[in-house]
């Protein structure tokens, strides 16, 4: 079996906590001996850091983000993102909600086969939901606002809590909700977060905001898309329609959350798979893509000095604050 050494930069903190449950990990260990180190021949990185910079010519790098930024292949030689594209066998389109737990994935793809003993009364006593733990994006904030002035929005997150504390369990306190308040962060082509899946894994009616696109994927008779009326209010007689016609509303919950067009969650899960194991099949010299000569390689040196610019500051705010 080929040993793999691999190294993790610039993730999120705490993933170095779970990283044996990390998927790339699982898949990884399945087909090579893995071996994450400090002297590796892959990185695999992300856009929470700047370490990337600082590594060898001789390492490919991988990039992956879970946020709304797209691949610099002037810094890697596959990406791995949200972006509608393609990049011969450079890019591989995996939104983040691919990387949710398998569970929740089948509960969104099978949500709509509701038992023949479900009654709306005893599974739907409350209204809508609403989890969110960043308070930046003033859109999302309205809306919460605006739908609270019509009926109590039960506020599981950090943000505008009205529960006594954040939730444990997010899907569990979703699935008592005929809606979910499902905003993205940020409004970007292909920018589909975890948000959406697990309101449908929930069974709830997700009210949903962000990706324009979002409907090239989920069928758009099972969810409220924001951005297909002309204002908030439009949105609201619409809620309103469905808060008091069980008929309309069980006719959205009976509406699969995918197109028929498109591949299921396994195929999606066997198609990256694929893709990500043919990097690490081919001889590590073939594995090369992006430019390391020339033009190229000034463009590294250049965001590498850049990289340690950012450093020093950081650290000079950092020790402001301390010394304050």
């Amino acid at each position: 079996m080929k040993t793999i050494k691999i190294q993790f930069l610039d993730f999120y903190r705490g993933f170095f906590d779970y990283i044996e449950n990390d998927l790339f990990v699982r898949i990884l260990k399945k087909h090579f001996d893995l071996q994450i180190c400090d002297d590796p021949d892959y990185v695999i990185y992300s856009v929470f850091g700047e370490r990337h910079w600082r590594v060898p010519d001789r390492c490919v790098k991988i990039f992956y983000t879970g946020e709304n930024l797209a691949p610099d292949f002037n810094a890697c030689d596959y990406g791995i993102g949200f972006e509608w594209m393609d990049y011969q066998d450079r890019y591989f389109r995996f939104p983040f909600y691919l990387r949710v737990d398998k569970p929740t994935l089948d509960k969104m793809e099978h949500k709509h086969e509701l038992p023949s003993d479900w009654d709306i009364r005893t599974e739907k006593p409350d209204f809508c939901s609403f989890v969110v733990s960043n308070p930046q994006n003033t859109v999302r904030n309205a809306a919460f606002a605006r739908l609270n002035e019509y009926k109590h929005v039960n506020s599981g997150g950090k943000y505008m809590n009205n529960v006594g504390g954040p939730v444990q369990d997010k899907l569990a306190f979703d699935s008592r909700h005929k809606f979910s308040l499902c905003y993205e962060n940020g409004r970007h082509d292909g920018y589909t977060t975890e948000k959406i899946v697990q309101a449908f894994a929930a069974r709830t009616v997700p009210i949903y905001w962000g990706d324009p696109t979002i409907s090239r994927v989920f069928n758009p008779d099972a969810f409220i898309n924001v951005s297909d009326y002309n204002s908030f209010e439009e949105v609201m007689e619409y809620i309103k329609f469905l808060d008091h016609n069980d008929d309309a509303y069980l006719k959205m919950l009976r509406a699969p959350a995918m197109l028929p067009t498109q591949p299921s969650i396994d195929e999606q899960l066997e198609s990256f798979e694929k893709w990500f194991v043919g990097i690490f099949e081919q001889p590590l010299e073939e594995a090369y893509r992006r430019s390391r000569f020339m033009h190229g390689k000034d463009y590294t040196e250049k965001r590498k000095l850049l990289s340690l610019f950012y450093r020093n500051r950081m650290m000079k705010v950092l020790i402001k604050r301390l010394l304050k």
